[in-house]
Parts: C-alpha cells; sequence; structure tokens
C-alpha cells in the first residue's frame, strides 16, 4: 500500500511509468475483512462466461497486433470523429488524456480490455463518453482528472473489485456480478460505462481536484457495491447509476 494515496494519482499526472502499479494498488486492490465469504458454486453457464472473460482479462495490449491497432484508431475516431490522428505514436493522444505520446504505456496494467471498455463506452453511450471526454458537465476544478487514464484505472478497480482472476467468486459482490454476466455477455463493459459515469458523477458532489482522484475511487466503489446489493436490481440496468448515462 501507499503511505499517500495521492501521491499516487499525483504520479500518475506527473507522467510516471510506473503508476500503474503503485497508483492502482491504492485504489483498487483494498479488501475489507467483512467483505470476505465462502467461494460461491457456479453454473456451467457461469462457468464459461467467466471463463471467457478471463480470457479477455489475460490479454496484453500489443502494439505490434493489427487488431489492437484498428481498435485504437477506431477509440480515436469515435472521440474525435473529424480530427484526423496523424499516427499510433502522435502527440494527439494527449489530448484524450493519456500520459504521453504513445497510449500503449497505459496500457500496460489494464490490458487490451481497457481499450475495449473505452471503445464500447464511446460507441454504446457516445453522448456520455464525450461529455466526459471534454468535461463538459457541473462546476469543474482547474486540475482536472486526465480522461484515458481514469478509464484504464476503472478497468482495473472493476476486475479487483469483482475477484475476476479467481477460480470462482469470493465475494457475494463478485457472485451477483456472475449472474448479470451468465444473461448478458457485454456485462463488465456495460459496468465499466457505469462506473465511469458513477465516478464523474463523485467527483463533480465532492468538488474533487486530481489530487483526491483516489479518494473518489474509494467512494465509486463503495457506492457501487451498495447498489450491487440492492434487493430488486435484477439486472444491471436496474442500477441507479445506470440512469446517469445518456446515448
Amino acid at each position: 500500500m501507499c503511505a499517500d494515496a495521492q501521491i499516487c494519482f499525483a504520479e500518475v499526472v506527473a507522467g510516471s511509468t510506473a503508476w500503474l502499479g503503485r497508483g492502482l494498488s491504492c485504489v483498487c486492490a483494498q479488501r475489507r475483512e467483512s467483505d470476505t465469504r465462502p467461494s460461491f458454486d457456479l453454473t456451467p453457464s457461469q462457468e464459461e462466461c467467466l471463463q471467457r472473460l478471463q480470457n479477455r482479462i489475460d490479454i496484453a495490449y500489443d502494439s505490434s497486433i493489427p487488431e489492437h491497432q484498428e481498435a485504437l484508431r477506431a477509440l480515436w475516431n469515435a472521440a474525435f470523429p473529424e480530427e484526423e490522428l496523424r499516427g499510433l505514436i502522435s502527440e494527439q493522444w494527449k489530448e484524450m488524456g493519456w500520459q504521453g505520446k504513445d497510449p500503449s504505456t497505459d496500457f500496460r496494467g489494464g490490458g487490451f480490455i481497457s481499450l475495449e471498455n473505452l471503445l464500447f463506452f464511446a460507441r454504446n453511450f457516445p453522448k456520455s463518453f464525450q461529455d466526459l471526454l471534454w468535461k463538459q458537465e457541473g462546476d469543474r476544478s482547474v486540475w482536472e482528472y486526465p480522461f484515458a487514464v481514469a478509464g484504464v484505472n476503472i478497468t482495473f478497480m472493476l476486475i479487483q473489485m469483482l475477484d475476476l482472476e479467481a477460480v470462482k467468486p469470493r465475494t457475494i459482490i463478485g457472485a451477483i456480478f456472475l449472474k448479470f454476466l451468465s444473461e448478458n455477455e457485454s456485462a463488465f463493459d456495460l459496468l465499466y460505462c457505469i462506473t465511469f459515469k458513477l465516478m464523474d458523477h463523485q467527483w463533480l458532489s465532492m468538488r474533487a481536484s486530481y489530487m483526491d482522484f483516489n479518494t473518489v475511487m474509494k467512494a465509486t466503489r463503495r457506492q457501487l457495491e451498495r447498489e450491487l446489493l440492492l434487493e430488486d436490481i435484477t439486472r444491471l440496468e436496474d442500477l441507479p447509476s445506470y440512469g446517469l448515462l445518456t446515448r
């Protein structure tokens, strides 16, 4: 754990190449003993869905793979449809909130799935995606969180919160999510969109600045866990925070 959670995100903004290792351990890898439950048995369908998602999580971003290159170009085109991308390594990427001119360096801890999450968000909720990219809503701090880097943080946080690298869920939150996943193959991507919008909502309500990012992420995780535990939630679209999204 980091001694000062605020320093972690300060390193992100400053461009530290180690942010994903240190920063995210502060934000995400937090487990309270009260969260711990015995492991939950899965149906064959749930096992298959979990395995497919784990396979996605295991794929590292590789800038030499054409599919990965195309996904990155597609993300640019979704974000800036009227601005031509000059190259996969370009100063232009900083406009989206990457640390430098090569986004591949920021995918190291989040993997290819973090790019897929951003692309799913851009394609399925373009209004919310653009609002967050351009920080169009609310009374905001002068020192805002970088959009793209925040997106990778959210992917990592969800993987940790849902304990998705375990053979089977060890928390009630993880078990609940797998029920949604077995009914909707895109459940992780959809939950990502909900979480990103919820994080921004928390950011505005807390009147946060970039030094408060880790605090906002913790508050976002707590709120998300509370919503997932609500008795009348039968699908992700029933989560109160889903209502924050606009297409």
